[in-house]
């Protein structure tokens, strides 16, 4: 059983800075991919960014290029998500997930519970 938590949701200013975590626990992810995913109220969850736990190769959304930064630390078991220059249309629930290379949340099979990230205009 693999458990993933979120954490590093909360209220910033438009331009400011979070970094997401996510601690993985339960297995070992050294062949996986973790990514990010967001949903807004009333929005279907899309897919923020990944990093193949391995080598390190990360992929981005469009909207999140030159902004958000996903990194991971093996010795933790830990995978973050740093994001500057936030937005207002950033405000959503912010979820790590750990499955294949891939941009669909259905091709993910583990879920951490999620957190809110709040940006202010």
């Amino acid at each position: 059983q693999v458990q993933l938590v979120d954490s590093g949701g909360g209220l910033v200013q438009a331009g400011g800075s979070l970094r997401l975590s996510c601690a993985a626990s339960g297995r070992t992810f050294s062949s996986g991919v973790m990514a990010w995913f967001r949903q807004a109220p009333g929005k279907e969850r899309e897919f923020v960014a990944r990093i193949a736990w391995s080598v390190g190769l990360t992929y981005y959304a469009d909207f999140v290029k030159g902004r958000f930064t996903i990194f991971r630390d093996n010795a933790k078991n830990t995978v973050y998500l740093q994001m500057s220059s936030l937005k207002p249309e950033d405000t959503a629930v912010y979820y790590c997930a750990a499955g294949a290379t891939s941009r669909y949340p259905f091709e993910y099979d583990y879920w951490g519970q999620g957190t809110q990230v709040t940006v202010s205009s």
